[in-house]
C-alpha cells in the first residue's frame, strides 16, 4: 500500500477508474458507471492540493483505492450539509471513497485505508474533522443481498459517528434508466 500526492498517481488513472467501475457495481452503490467519467472524477484528486490518493497493490496490479481531500475542493452539494449547520469547511479533511476487490476484503486493507487518510490529514495539522458519506438505501431494496452486512459497525470502530447531515449525488443504478438523486448520509469523527 502506497500514499499518492497530486502527479504521482498519474500512472495509475487508467487502473482507479476500472476499480471504481467494478467496485461500485454492487450493493449499495448499484452504480452504472463508465470508464470516462471515471477517469475524469479522479482527476480531482490527482489535481486537488493536499489530496491523497492511497492504492493497495498485489505484485503490480491496483486491487484497491482511497481518497481524500480537504472539503474546501469538493463541489457545493458536498459543503453545502456543513456550511448551513454553520461548519467552516476548510478545518474539513473528506474521506471521498474506498473501494476494495472482493477478494482482499477482511484482511485489514480497508482499516489502512482509513489510517492512511487520517495520517494525511493529521500531517497537515489544519483540520478539525474527518468525514465520509454513504448511499442510504432502504431495508426492503429489492437489489439488497440477502446475506448485506452495512458498513456501520466498521465505521465506528474507526471512530466515526452517523450525523443528521445529508447530500444527494446523481448518479444511474443498475436497473434504472436514467440518473436519479440518491441520499448520502455524512459520518464524522473530530481529530
Amino acid at each position: 500500500m502506497e500514499r499518492f500526492m497530486g502527479d504521482a498517481a498519474m500512472p495509475y488513472i487508467e487502473d482507479l477508474a476500472r476499480l471504481r467501475v467494478e467496485v461500485f457495481r454492487d450493493f449499495p452503490y448499484l452504480y452504472d458507471g463508465n470508464l470516462s467519467y471515471e477517469k475524469d472524477y479522479v482527476q480531482t484528486y490527482i489535481k486537488a492540493t493536499d489530496s491523497v490518493l492511497v492504492i493497495a497493490f498485489d505484485g503490480d496490479n491496483v486491487i484497491g483505492v482511497s481518497t481524500a481531500l480537504p472539503m474546501e475542493n469538493e463541489p457545493i452539494n458536498i459543503q453545502k450539509p456543513f456550511l448551513d449547520k454553520g461548519f467552516d469547511t476548510s478545518k474539513i479533511f473528506y474521506f471521498g471513497e474506498s473501494v476494495l476487490k472482493k477478494d482482499y476484503r477482511g484482511q485489514g486493507i480497508g482499516v489502512e485505508f482509513f489510517n492512511q487518510r487520517e495520517a494525511q490529514a493529521r500531517k497537515l495539522d489544519r483540520f478539525q474533522y474527518l468525514t465520509f458519506c454513504g448511499v442510504v438505501r432502504p431495508f426492503g431494496h429489492p437489489l439488497r443481498p440477502e446475506n448485506y452486512i452495512p458498513l456501520d459497525d466498521f465505521w465506528r470502530k474507526r471512530g466515526f459517528q452517523p450525523t443528521d447531515l445529508y447530500c444527494y449525488m446523481v448518479w444511474k443504478d443498475m436497473d434504472e434508466e436514467k440518473d436519479t438523486p440518491k441520499p448520502l448520509r455524512f459520518w464524522i469523527k473530530e481529530l
